[in-house]
């Protein structure tokens, strides 16, 4: 699994003209799934967003976790886009729908049994993301 991760002040996804997730201070984090993902995986990508420390304080660094901040997940295949050949992305590499649901679910799922206020997408759906980053601070993760 592939997470891109911004800290943020504010973020939100909206479908068809409609806020469906919102949040304030925390992280955006965007999830991809590739073929060889389990519900393991999708465990730990949730609890490295969780414990990510990118948040400045006084004494050190920070987490959502620590801080009791929000996170927006949102789907995102394209992570697993294959661009080395051409100039098409090839999406080869992403795990199919009814692969990747699921585990999303997990992700936002093992996110809130640690106590994270999580909002989200709706997988699938044509999203509009709006974030604004804060730093900036962006950071990729896999596992």
């Amino acid at each position: 699994m592939r997470a891109v991760v911004t800290r943020v002040s504010e973020a939100s996804v909206t479908v068809d003209g409609e806020v469906v997730g919102a949040i304030g201070a925390g992280l955006l984090a965007l999830v991809g799934v590739g073929h060889d993902d389990d519900g393991d995986r999708a465990r730990t990508l949730a609890r490295k967003v969780h414990e990510l420390r990118v948040f400045p304080t006084g004494d050190g660094a920070r987490s959502v976790g620590d801080l009791g901040l929000a996170v927006l997940v949102v789907s995102q295949f394209t992570l697993y886009a294959d661009t080395r050949k051409g100039r098409r992305p090839s999406w080869a590499d992403a795990a199919p729908w009814k692969v990747a649901e699921p585990l999303v679910a997990e992700v936002v799922a093992e996110l809130r049994r640690r106590g994270t206020t999580v909002a989200t997408g709706v997988f699938g759906a044509r999203m509009q993301v709006a974030s604004v980053n804060e730093g900036p601070m962006t950071v990729q993760l896999e596992v």
